[in-house]
């Protein structure tokens, strides 16, 4: 498959959201791993088919169309479960919040009851956004937060909140042999132009030839991780002893928005000019992540993938599909 050669493995796994950016390169991963069965879970809201065609000739590779909101459970034995089954971006979760909240709160709840009633390990893709608009320059795990309840981020802010909490007491109430992995900005391969993201709205604006748009005055800051390093997390903090309790996946590398657009345009060759709009609503001003956890318990793992480099493949790739 996609030239890899595979290892072998007996183990069977769900990906719910595995149509989606991230989803369909753990997929790619698990397979090439040697997974027994790896079952692809996707109401395809966000999900892009085309993500996973490469797949669908594989026998070991199953998907399942259905929503997580609804309940769910598959045949035979299931050994991992990963949630990744959520609108990412605010342009998505934002068009229906409600249903936004329900797939991080209900569906966390209907997968965590798969996983009980399979004995699985299951894995909660929680976020950055956890931390709302922080007021610590840097985001540690102990770090409660400030988060707006009340405001347009709050469907998908709070809602993954709530399901952090659903993972923490189903360990403790029914020892369900649970992750949790607060993911920062991930770009790379297989994002979607229209999902609003800063990385793909850039690169495909640029590409374009139209304005890139920054919103506030740019010097809001983000750390960009490269998908392949995020994968490397997931596959490590499911192995055996790894904690239950929240771990930040991301790069702590910090730049500014509007250093990031000026990238963008350099590496594109793009005569685009910037073009400020407002700020919105609870949009936070820093993110940067605190990794020392990550590197401790995930056999000292570390991004390896540099900025430039990693953009370097996201444009190949949107040079590809446009």
């Amino acid at each position: 498959m996609d030239g890899m050669k595979t290892k072998e493995c007996n183990k069977r796994a769900i990906v719910a959201g595995g149509a989606g950016f991230v989803g369909c390169h753990l997929c790619r991963r698990l397979l090439a791993e040697g997974y027994a069965v790896v079952t692809c879970v996707d109401n395809f809201q966000t999900g892009n088919p085309d993500n996973i065609a490469r797949f669908r000739s594989e026998g070991r590779f199953r998907l399942v169309e259905h929503d997580i909101v609804e309940p769910f459970t598959v045949e035979g034995r299931v050994d991992e479960i990963y949630n990744l089954a959520c609108p990412a971006s605010p342009v998505h979760y934002q068009r229906n919040p409600v249903h936004t909240f329900k797939t991080s709160v209900i569906g966390s709840l209907n997968l965590l009851e798969l996983a009980r009633e399979k004995g699985a390990r299951i894995l909660l893709a929680s976020t950055s956004e956890v931390y709302g608009d922080p007021h610590v320059p840097v985001q540690g795990e102990s770090y409660w937060g400030n988060v707006n309840s009340y405001g347009l981020r709050s469907c998908y802010d709070e809602g993954k909140r709530g399901a952090e909490t659903l993972f923490h007491d189903y360990h403790k109430m029914y020892e369900v042999d649970t992750r949790i992995i607060r993911i920062f900005n991930t770009y790379g391969p297989c994002m979607s132009a229209a999902d609003g993201r800063v990385v793909s709205n850039f690169i495909v604006q640029a590409l374009r030839g139209e304005p890139l748009t920054v919103h506030g005055d740019g010097r809001q800051t983000r750390s960009f991780q490269y998908v392949d390093d995020l994968i490397e997390a997931i596959v490590r903090v499911m192995q055996d002893g790894v904690l239950h309790s929240p771990v930040n996946v991301g790069n702590p590398n910090e730049i500014t928005v509007k250093e990031l657009a000026d990238i963008v345009i350099r590496m594109t060759g793009s005569p685009s000019p910037i073009a400020y709009r407002p700020l919105p609503q609870d949009d936070p001003c820093r993110r940067h992540p605190d990794i020392s956890l990550a590197t401790r318990v995930l056999d000292g793992w570390q991004p390896a993938v540099e900025l430039e480099t990693g953009l370097a493949k996201t444009i190949e790739y949107f040079r590809a599909v446009q």
